[in-house]
């Protein structure tokens, strides 16, 4: 028997070169396309702070505000920034504004107007790195330990499509479900996650013994995994048995600096767990959705 002959034979034989006929289906059928640039005319706003993030609350997003929380609660002033909401559903990434900073027209993107030039800085694990350099916090200087930080985040980036654009787009938001496509990243996803839960048998962050941007990286998209907030699969993909993925996923979230960071552009859950814009401290208690839904 072959390898394939599990799975039905679709029928479908791939043309010689590809074109774009029709809109691909699925849940962001209406904001995929095969082309980049803009769309539309649309200057982004700008804020009184430093720093001025343009994003939203994905797994993606959630990973700079919790770094830059977590700057902030060490006393950094200069992190200081504004939080712009960019409603990718609706293609705002595609303004003209956007793709100034981002050509690759994906959320984050930040700009730094500390300095005599504004500086851009898009891909989030460009902006962990860069934030994480500048103030010379939660990013070993050198040696072994800056090594496995690095090793790790990037094993984020690399892994998480997985992770995102394979598992939880078909196991969640195609507009069929394909036995084979989700076998084969339902199987990676776990293999990822076995990663995770034996290096953390090993150590209390994920990077060693401090809490780095590695873990900043990784949490929104595994720890989230594990505590069954994304794609509603944590039964079909077991997640409790990662028991050292639960541990540290709990130790994560248990920190004030992410719970804040969680809420920040976010657009989903609990009114009260969405804070659309941030410009100040303050907004945390003041303009979130429940407060704002009042009256």
């Amino acid at each position: 028997m072959s390898a394939t002959s599990d799975y039905a034979d679709t029928g479908y034989v791939p043309p010689k070169v590809w074109e774009w006929k029709k809109a691909n289906g699925g849940r962001f059928a209406g904001t995929n396309r095969p082309v980049a640039g803009a769309t539309h005319e649309k200057e982004l706003p700008v804020g009184r702070h430093p720093l001025q993030l343009y994003s939203q609350g994905t797994p993606n997003g959630v990973k700079v505000t919790i770094l830059l929380e977590e700057l902030l609660a060490l006393g950094h002033k200069g992190a200081e920034y504004d939080a712009w909401l960019i409603r990718i559903g609706n293609g705002e990434q595609f303004g003209s504004g956007f793709v100034g900073i981002n050509p690759n027209s994906k959320i984050p993107a930040l700009v730094d107007r500390s300095g005599p030039e504004p500086i851009r800085v898009f891909e989030s694990g460009a902006i962990l790195l860069y934030l994480a350099e500048k103030f010379a916090e939660f990013l070993p200087k050198e040696g072994a330990a800056r090594a496995e930080t690095l090793s790790w985040l990037f094993w984020q980036m690399g892994s998480a499509p997985y992770l995102g654009g394979g598992f939880g787009h078909f196991y969640a938001y195609a507009p069929m479900k394909i036995e084979y496509a989700i076998d084969r990243f339902a199987m990676e996803v776990k293999r990822q996650l076995d990663v995770l839960d034996r290096r953390l048998a090993e150590t209390e962050y994920v990077a060693g013994d401090a809490y780095t941007i590695a873990d900043m990286a990784i949490w929104p998209w595994y720890g989230a995994l594990a505590k069954g907030w994304q794609y509603n699969a944590a039964e079909f993909l077991d997640v409790a048995s990662y028991r050292h993925v639960q541990r540290w996923a709990d130790l994560i979230h248990a920190r004030p600096a992410v719970k804040r960071g969680r809420m920040v552009n976010r657009t989903a859950g609990e009114p009260s767990s969405q804070l659309w814009e941030r410009h100040d401290a303050g907004d945390f208690d003041t303009k979130t959705q429940d407060k704002l839904q009042v009256g």
